[in-house]
């Protein structure tokens, strides 16, 4: 294969286009990257006090930690910093329509004890978040875009602190669903972002544990 076919195939997933802030370049994601799979995370492999490997944290402090009650012993990450809107990629994986749940626990907060999965994220500061919160009781999806929050639907839900829950998204084309413990609670349109990595999030002082991420791509 010539170097220019290898170079198409590599980044055939995503273009390069150029923000008009400044004229700084950042990633727009258009597809899945060739070959995506579904993947998992348990955090049980990676070092106790560290990230987890391959990952990107955006802002916060997330670390892996032994958690009594996690799901899968003996490792959770954790968010324990504060910060606007703590934030990490779990990989370079590039996905488009997609199926991703994770367990979380919100443990603590004065501000906020949010648990957020971020979706087709473009960089650190464009992506999608569904988002749930033990003070507020909901489960919403929101939009950040050159580092700006917006919401697009909020849902109604008791969401506990102090126990492990599931949130889990589905995204297929524009269609975004959001659910809780196997409950749709919001669903909605966007055509913002149309592929892109995934990861975690929380918001403000909110002290939150997350396991046994999947993601998977959508059929």
């Amino acid at each position: 294969m010539s170097r220019l076919a290898s170079f198409n195939v590599v980044f055939a997933a995503f273009v390069l286009v150029v923000a008009s802030c400044g004229g700084t370049a950042r990633t727009a994601y258009t597809s899945a990257a060739p070959g995506a799979t579904a993947a998992s995370w348990a955090f049980d492999q990676d070092a106790a006090g560290t990230a987890p490997q391959g990952s990107e944290s955006f802002a916060g402090q997330w670390t892996v930690r032994a958690e009594a009650d996690a799901p899968s012993k003996p490792n959770a990450l954790c968010q324990v910093g504060s910060a606007t809107f703590p934030a990490i990629a779990l990989s370079s994986t590039v996905y488009a329509d997609l199926v991703i749940t994770v367990r979380f626990k919100p443990i603590s907060g004065k501000e906020d004890q949010a648990a957020g999965i971020i979706f087709r994220i473009q960089g650190k500061d464009d992506y999608y978040i569904l988002r749930a919160n033990a003070l507020e009781g909901n489960v919403n999806f929101y939009k950040y875009a050159s580092g700006s929050r917006s919401d697009i639907k909020d849902g109604t839900a008791k969401v506990t602190s102090g126990q492990w829950q599931e949130l889990k998204v589905e995204a297929t084309g524009d269609r975004l669903r959001g659910f809780l413990d196997g409950a749709l609670v919001v669903e909605t349109t966007d055509a913002t972002y149309k592929a892109g990595r995934v990861g975690l999030w929380t918001k403000a002082d909110s002290v939150t544990c997350f396991d046994d991420l999947i993601v998977k791509p959508a059929t």
